[in-house]
């Protein structure tokens, strides 16, 4: 039985899966508040049980919402003697949408979008992950179907192509090839500190 976690998004969720079955899930937008949220919610999926390994979404999305996750994920992992893995907001977005190619589009703040694409069976990503400002990643993003938080903001900057509103969900992880949920379990920021030395 596999614990997912996610928390770096507006989105918390945690999901219970064994092997491509979904036992159990709990998935609420809260915007913020994961921290107070986080940890009541597992307990009240888990009922008392103890999952054999655990699975969390190391980013990209809000620095808070990723340090939650990775900080609880790693302090069950320790108490219960379990493995810990991470995956990609990214990649959990792409293969929820069912299409083999598609460009994922997620707020990044400061005007700015997190964006990569993915395409194939199993989905795979296609290039790197960027933070662009929506004029840019209209230019470099073709696919046409295009989901994610993000996703309508992209298409109107490009002036074509499908959208649809998407976030990431902990129950999706039984979606991801093997290889997209075995990262290491730290986060992935998708861009540099906002904050800058003092010269």
């Amino acid at each position: 039985m596999l614990l997912a976690i996610d928390s770096a998004t507006p989105a918390c969720s945690a999901a219970l899966i064994d092997g491509g079955t979904v036992l159990a899930e709990r998935h609420d937008v809260v915007g913020r508040g994961h921290a107070e949220r986080l940890l009541p919610m597992i307990a009240e999926l888990l009922g008392g049980a103890t999952p054999h390994a655990i699975v969390v979404d190391c980013g990209p999305g809000s620095f808070t919402g990723v340090r939650v996750g990775l900080a609880a994920a790693h302090g069950l992992a320790i108490g219960w003697g379990v493995s810990v893995a991470g995956y990609s907001s990214m990649a959990a977005v792409a293969a929820a949408s069912g299409a083999e190619a598609v460009a994922v589009a997620l707020e990044a703040g400061h005007g700015e979008l997190f964006v990569q694409s993915f395409g194939g069976d199993p989905i795979a990503p296609l290039d790197a992950l960027r933070s662009l400002a929506p004029h840019a990643a209209a230019a470099e993003v073709g696919t046409d179907l295009v989901v994610g938080s993000a996703a309508e903001a992209l298409v109107v900057a490009r002036g074509y192509g499908e959208w649809r509103h998407a976030l990431p969900r902990a129950a999706d992880v039984r979606l991801l090839p093997e290889a997209l949920r075995l990262l290491p379990a730290r986060p992935l920021y998708g861009r540099g500190p906002d904050a800058r030395p003092m010269s």
